[in-house]
């Protein structure tokens, strides 16, 4: 299993990289606002650092606009991985990224076996089920982790299942044990699976 961290907090990359202990890096505009530092700059700061995939969201809605960021975020490093949203426009965008441009796609905000196939048809890399927010509906964020491995294992897709919204270790145990290919949870969770 791959363990990706969910910050942009360069100090805490730097610490679980220097562990052994990472294999790429999500952020998102919120997580990047919080680090003080503007989108570019701090994409290319991760960069510098981890030598796999560095998911940057794109924060358009519309196809044409997904594009035009998408086009600035590939130009940072060859690792970024652009995150695109779970709408008919964000499919179109993942198809044509991975298509005319050759990048990783993470399609993320991820909430039913459903979407989750259709990311796959798309070609998504990567796609993000969040199951701590399914997990705050009331319902199992980790069933759908497992009926989108059951599907993209009955059809072969290539899609990584990148289980996000991880709150706590056992979310990362379970996604272990459920066969999902990474797991992307803040520093702390990271940290806390030594104990």
């Amino acid at each position: 299993m791959k363990f990706f961290v969910d910050t942009a907090d360069i100090k805490e990359i730097k610490e679980l990289h220097d562990l052994g202990l990472l294999d790429g890096v999500t952020t998102n505009p919120s997580l990047i606002l919080k680090s003080g530092g503007k989108i570019a700059e701090v994409t290319k700061q991760i960069c510098d650092i981890v030598e796999g995939p560095v998911s940057a969201e794109v924060v358009a809605t519309e196809f044409k606009q997904m594009m035009a960021e998408a086009e600035v975020l590939a130009k940072i490093a060859t690792n970024v991985c652009i995150k695109v949203p779970l709408t008919l426009d964000g499919l179109k965008a993942c198809k044509t990224i991975r298509t005319e441009m050759k990048r990783m796609v993470n399609v993320t905000l991820c909430f039913s076996a459903n979407q989750a196939l259709l990311a796959a048809k798309a070609g998504a890399s990567f796609i993000s089920p969040f199951v701590g927010r399914i997990d705050d509906t009331g319902s199992d964020g980790m069933e759908l982790i497992s009926e989108i491995r059951t599907i993209y294992d009955n059809y072969d897709f290539k899609t990584e299942i990148l289980t996000a919204s991880v709150r706590t270790v056992n979310h990362v145990k379970q996604a272990a044990l459920i066969g999902a290919d990474v797991v992307t949870a803040p520093p702390a969770t990271l940290k806390a699976l030594v104990n």
